[in-house]
């Protein structure tokens, strides 16, 4: 059986008139987004869920948004 993709631009709504794509969703990702995504990765990793050859790169993005949320908390308490 052949594999059928799907482009944005053939989405459509079905509660739209015909013909007319869905209107997309506005998509957002909050601070508290980005705590609770480091608190993940703090449980899953102490758990043991991550392979040693995984670590290097899970431990360079864990470290950024690390940075990145302290740089916001530093930017709030200025405010």
């Amino acid at each position: 059986m052949a594999e059928t993709t799907t482009t944005k631009e053939q989405v459509v709504d079905k509660k739209a008139p015909a013909g007319q794509p869905a209107e997309q969703e506005q998509i957002e990702l909050t601070i508290n987004d980005l705590t609770a995504i480091k608190q993940i990765i703090d449980v899953a990793s102490s758990r043991g869920s991550f392979k040693p050859t995984e670590m290097t790169v899970i431990g360079s993005v864990y470290t950024k948004l690390e940075a990145f949320l302290n740089a916001v908390a530093q930017q709030q308490k200025g405010e």
